[in-house]
């Protein structure tokens, strides 16, 4: 808990925030958010939470996974009202930011992560689908929010994301019928 909390409140202590647009703070922290709930969603995934009942933690599972879906629409579309150019070379991975194509890429990834969860039953080897999209979605924004040098306090961020690299990993090697 500490882990998800400590970076969001020590980036709402940033002075950078002074000049930013509410717009583009709101879209800021639904990023941050969005990052720590990237840990959470492992941990749930492999039942590692105490006191939740294996059914329990999955359907958390999933709303988180739909909440993480609505947190990168509200990021993306704050930074689109502030900034529509950025983004639109952001989504066209012709933006000079690196950590712009790994946000892109953990984005796709996570709707067709959404897309493909709300089919699952008929989608082949679903299981397997779904840890190899939570790397791509993990790493994604671990690269992403480690290439930003902005209001997150670098040392939280850094634990939070080895955390949640580490969570993911051992969801995914870990899983009983691999």
């Amino acid at each position: 808990m500490l882990a998800c909390a400590l970076p969001i409140v020590l980036a709402a202590q940033s002075p950078l925030l002074a000049w930013r647009q509410p717009i583009y703070i709101a879209a800021g922290f639904a990023g941050i958010i969005a990052m720590a709930l990237l840990l959470a969603q492992p941990l749930l995934a492999a039942g590692h939470l105490p006191g939740l009942y294996p059914r329990t933690a999955r359907r958390i599972h999933a709303l988180v996974g739909l909440t993480l879906l609505l947190l990168i629409a509200a990021h993306v579309g704050g930074l689109w009202i502030t900034s529509p150019p950025d983004v639109v070379d952001a989504l066209l991975f012709r933006s000079p930011t690196p950590f712009s194509i790994w946000g892109v890429i953990a984005m796709w990834a996570v709707m067709v992560t959404a897309l493909l969860a709300r089919f699952h039953r008929r989608v082949p080897h679903w299981p397997i689908a779904h840890r190899g999209l939570a790397l791509i979605i993990v790493a994604g924004s671990i690269s992403h929010a480690l290439l930003i040098e902005g209001t997150m306090e670098p040392i939280s961020k850094f634990a939070l994301c080895a955390l949640a690299g580490l969570a993911t990993l051992n969801a995914v090697l870990n899983r009983p019928g691999r």
